[in-house]
């Protein structure tokens, strides 16, 4: 018998932000799949865990052969729906044994934080992949927010929004760690971003002025 297979979103990190219906499927789980972290921290004792590691292939075949005997709940950070393991789930498995639990992004805590609308940014990723120059041109009043890793920190990717011709005043926040005791949201501008050390794993929002407004307001 084939059991369904829970995709559960447990937002930024910290449980606060999780919904009562994420915390209740973790927390009768019997088999957990997920980060490292996520595991040591939410799963109950008496579960059987699989950690997340680069085997894709090897995590599905593990979800598959225990969704045989009971009810897989697969742990994503932030959203389901926002560069998680979901399409590659979709792509093993059909719709209907998939049950998903949204979850608050990162990204979505940031624009919180920093008291800014998304809902005309364009959301993008550095983690783990590249973005071409083409998506990344100057407009005016355009945002855009990014998810960062080690080699494209809010550094280097200043440094190449200013390749493209971005204004150095350009507002932008670094935000780090977010939901957690060492949270760090730093407001700056493009050019000093590009001269700043840190912030990997983090959250890069910009945003270019509209006409006749100061770009760093």
């Amino acid at each position: 018998m084939e059991h369904q297979i829970l995709v559960v979103g447990i937002g930024p990190g910290s449980r606060e932000y999780m919904l009562p219906a994420a915390w209740e499927a973790i927390a009768t789980a019997k088999t957990l799949v997920g980060g490292r972290r996520a595991l040591e921290t939410l799963a109950p004792p008496e579960a059987k865990r699989r950690v997340v590691d680069a085997d894709i292939e090897g995590l599905l075949n593990y979800i598959e052969e225990e969704s045989r005997q009971g009810q897989v709940v697969v742990m994503v950070s932030g959203d389901p729906g926002f560069y998680s393991l979901l399409p590659a789930l979709r792509r093993r498995f059909p719709r209907e044994r998939l049950q998903v639990i949204p979850g608050i992004s990162s990204v979505q805590l940031a624009f919180a934080r920093v008291a800014e609308p998304w809902q005309d940014a364009s959301l993008l990723s550095f983690h783990g992949r590249e973005i071409a120059d083409e998506v990344l041109l100057y407009r005016s009043g355009r945002m855009l927010s990014f998810l960062t890793d080690r080699l494209h920190r809010p550094k280097e990717i200043a440094e190449r929004l200013l390749q493209l011709g971005w204004p150095e005043t350009t507002l932008c926040w670094q935000c780090e760690s977010l939901s957690y005791s060492a949270e760090r949201v730093e407001r700056s501008t493009l050019a000093k971003a590009a001269q700043q050390e840190g912030f990997a794993h983090a959250i890069f929002i910009v945003k270019a002025a509209t006409g006749g407004e100061e770009e760093f307001a």
